[in-house]
């Protein structure tokens, strides 16, 4: 190749990248332009939660009707499977994922995190009878254990590292591993400790919770796609101001540490 050719690519990939910068970019003008944030959620009880008649609820469901309201847009919610929500934010089907999103150096890579509006742990709930003959941690990392996870979730991530010797076995939603432990097909299912606290409250007959500390504490952010700066700025911004006035810290004492939503099911 010719130095004039090379210049001339060199000055074709420049453009093309200041184009691909541009157009992410644009997404906070394409979301007030629209007048609509489409909001990636991912069902896991308290973070979103679906009746019967497809409503949703939850922490992550008022997250993303505030975060709307005080960008002066309308709020579009799209429940997602947990191993389809970033591949959605890739495609551009949603503008920012609010779902209990765990900073991870992996996902980085991929995505762009703001900064954390919440902070939560990975627990453990296990099937009662299953396990009633074993009495500490380390019993249960054996190889005629089974846990349950979510794939591509904090959980399934930990899990492996925590019991070496168990059979992992990963599941597409957290409704089908809370179901395996119920049915003692797995012995115990690793995921946030909000998600194991409210299953074991709602199967308490067959569910526990031994542990009385997280197994790992982790940071939730929102998630937008790379070079989406001007909305990761929005999202800074918001979650400092929410945070100060304890808009934040209220909405996750009522859904995390309090059972009134409970009673408003």
């Amino acid at each position: 190749m010719t130095s004039v050719a090379k210049i001339f690519a060199g000055a074709c990939l420049l453009i093309a990248g200041l184009f691909t910068v541009q157009a992410q970019a644009d997404t906070l003008d394409k979301v007030l332009e629209k007048n609509t944030l489409r909001v990636g959620v991912a069902l896991f009880t308290p973070w979103t939660i679906q009746n019967e008649k497809g409503d949703t609820s939850g922490f992550d469901v008022d997250i993303a009707k505030k975060l709307a309201a005080d960008m002066g847009v309308n709020p579009d919610i799209k429940v997602y499977e947990w191993e389809d929500i970033m591949p959605a934010l890739d495609k551009g089907e949603i503008d920012v994922i609010a779902a209990g999103l765990a900073v991870t150096p992996k996902r980085a890579l991929r995505l762009e995190f703001s900064n954390p509006y919440s902070e939560s742990g990975v627990g453990l709930a296990t099937n009662t009878e299953k396990t009633k003959h074993i009495n500490s941690l380390a019993e249960l990392n054996s190889d005629k254990i089974t846990i349950a996870v979510v794939n591509d979730s904090i959980g399934a991530s930990l899990a492996p590292s925590v019991f070496k010797k168990a059979k992992i076995q990963t599941f597409d939603t957290s409704k089908e591993a809370e179901a395996a432990v119920l049915k003692g097909d797995a012995h115990g299912y690793v995921a946030s400790q909000a998600v194991v606290r409210f299953f074991a409250l709602d199967n308490s007959d067959t569910i526990d919770v031994p542990l009385p500390e997280p197994l790992l504490s982790y940071k939730v952010s929102f998630g937008v796609r790379k070079g989406d700066q001007a909305l990761l700025n929005f999202l800074n911004a918001w979650v400092t101001a929410r945070t100060a006035d304890r808009w934040l810290p209220a909405t996750q004492d009522y859904w995390f540490d309090s059972l009134e939503w409970r009673e408003a099911q």
